[in-house]
């Protein structure tokens, strides 16, 4: 019964802590949905969407990035390149300052991730460039600075 009657009084409490620790990865965007977002608005979802996978866990982020990556692979064909379109628009209509900005965060975001995190982006990358096209690989690297 004293147990029954401790559980009963603590069992709130317990259940209501065990839920605020408990981590979630963030929710993947929609592509399409983020598409239509303002260029401020898309830089204040991703600011968001950074500081929940910075509070989340590697398994967490790295879940988050399989989600997304399989959201943009059922996309058909013609709705990935229409979302390429859009973001190469976007990113030719920033001014240079903000370009800088972007590749300065991107950087550093890569920067603050375990060597285990940068090793399976670089993995999953590859795998992504081993599913083009040999025509899409050119095109590729065409349109990629020179080092």
């Amino acid at each position: 019964m004293r147990l029954r009657s401790t559980l009963g009084a603590w069992g709130p409490a317990l259940l209501l802590a065990w839920a605020c620790s408990a981590h979630a990865a963030p929710q993947v965007p929609d592509p399409q949905a983020w598409a239509q977002l303002t260029p401020e608005q898309q830089a204040q979802r991703r600011e968001a969407l950074q500081r929940e996978l910075d509070a989340a866990t590697p398994a967490e982020r790295q879940a988050f990035r399989a989600r997304l990556r399989q959201r943009l692979e059922t996309l058909s064909p013609a709705e990935r390149k229409a979302l390429v379109g859009q973001t190469r628009e976007r990113w030719q209509s920033l001014s240079p300052e903000e370009r800088q900005d972007l590749a300065e965060q991107r950087r550093a975001r890569i920067q603050a991730m375990t060597p285990q995190e940068r090793r399976q982006l670089l993995e999953q990358r590859r795998d992504m460039l081993s599913r083009l096209s040999p025509e899409e690989r050119a095109a590729l690297r065409e349109k990629l600075p020179t080092r």
